[in-house]
């Protein structure tokens, strides 16, 4: 009997300018105390934003999954693989049906995804060419090689693609950073010393724009659906103007390897 291929989903939002009218409208009485809180400690309103709407993202399409009211969940830690206060993971407590989530931002843009299984995601924006040559030994030697491999300029997008593909797993194995870059390897197998990836995971590049990088783990043997939705701000307005979740349109869907995209769409956030 052939299974059904797992289900990943994906949401990419644009955090909106924090003296726009739409960061104004933000329903921000959906988070908690201690995400209120975390919010205010942002020195940069720009930063602080980006902060409310991912969580705001985070809870809607949470209670979408579940069926319950965003306000209503209640998010929490729970130790991961090393048992230390550093590598604790985000969960919702007590959720109805199985759901595994994770949230990355960067410089703006904000990526979400949800699952059965463990996952792990990550958006970061493009480095110097400086920065890859101060980070990049920490790497696996196989990574750092067929990065060095590489003309200098193009170095720095691979770096992030690869950086990504590192964190998402990171986090979706439960240890982040604290678990050395070098112990794994998350290459494309180009250097002829290259390990496997690692067992029981799929990860996949997530293409999101010219000037970041983006990646998604997850925690299975076979091959997931991916699916890629474009969150339009207005998705995250309190009261009734705002739209729902289900006017996010697809921006991408991924089966067996292959893309099929709609970038366009990306840019469709109502003015505001």
């Amino acid at each position: 009997m052939l299974r059904e291929a797992p289900e990943l989903s994906l949401w990419l939002l644009r955090s909106p300018s924090p003296d726009s009218a739409a960061a104004a409208r933000l329903a921000v009485r959906e988070l908690d105390d201690a995400e209120v809180r975390r919010a205010a400690l942002f020195v940069r309103p720009a930063d602080r934003v980006q902060y409310l709407s991912a969580h705001i993202a985070l809870r809607r399409i949470l209670a979408a999954t579940t069926g319950c009211p965003p306000e209503s969940l209640r998010l929490g830690r729970e130790p991961g693989p090393l048992l230390s206060p550093r590598t604790s993971r985000p969960v919702l407590r007590h959720p109805p049906v199985p759901v595994h989530f994770s949230l990355s931002h960067s410089h703006g843009l904000i990526l979400i995804g949800t699952a059965a299984s463990a996952v792990g995601v990550d958006v970061q924006r493009t480095p110097t060419i400086e920065a890859v040559r101060v980070v990049g030994p920490a790497l696996h030697p196989a990574e750092w090689r067929e990065l060095l491999a590489l003309p200098e300029p193009w170095r720095p997008a691979a770096f992030a693609q690869l950086w990504t593909r590192k964190e998402a797993y990171l986090k979706g194995l439960g240890t982040g950073l604290v678990r050395r870059p070098a112990m794994d390897y998350l290459g494309l197998g180009t250097d002829a010393d290259a390990p496997p990836g690692p067992p029981g995971w799929i990860v996949r590049d997530v293409l999101v724009g010219p000037h970041h990088a983006a990646a998604a783990a997850l925690a299975v043997a076979v091959e997931p659906r991916i699916t890629l939705r474009t969150l339009p701000v207005a998705c995250l307005y309190d009261g009734d103007a705002g739209l729902p979740l289900s006017a996010a349109p697809l921006l991408a869907l991924r089966r067996r390897g292959s893309w099929t995209l709609r970038w366009s769409l990306l840019e469709r956030d109502p003015p505001g």
